[in-house]
């Protein structure tokens, strides 16, 4: 099955420090993917990351502290079982 991807055309020019462009290259040969693949794929993961940074403060501003004392006081203080433990 083959996804055609629409609005794949945009590029780019960057300058990167030749120590993190020879890391590249080997990581992408290590990967066996293209050294735009690699670029693209870590990008979009930093984005997410920065994405769900930005929601989690959104939702934590929502939060009410007493709200969250009342609810864990209703847990019961137990030891957890063994496969719970860290």
């Amino acid at each position: 099955m083959y996804l055609k991807l629409e609005n794949y055309d945009s590029t780019i020019s960057i300058r990167l420090p030749e120590s993190i462009h020879t890391r590249i290259k080997v990581l992408a040969k290590r990967e066996n993917i293209s050294i735009n693949q690699l670029i693209t794929t870590a990008l979009a993961k930093k984005l997410s990351a920065l994405d769900t940074e930005e929601y989690l403060k959104g939702r934590a501003k929502l939060g009410d502290r007493s709200k969250f004392e009342k609810a864990l006081s209703k847990v019961a203080d137990i030891e957890p079982d063994e496969c719970d433990r860290l």
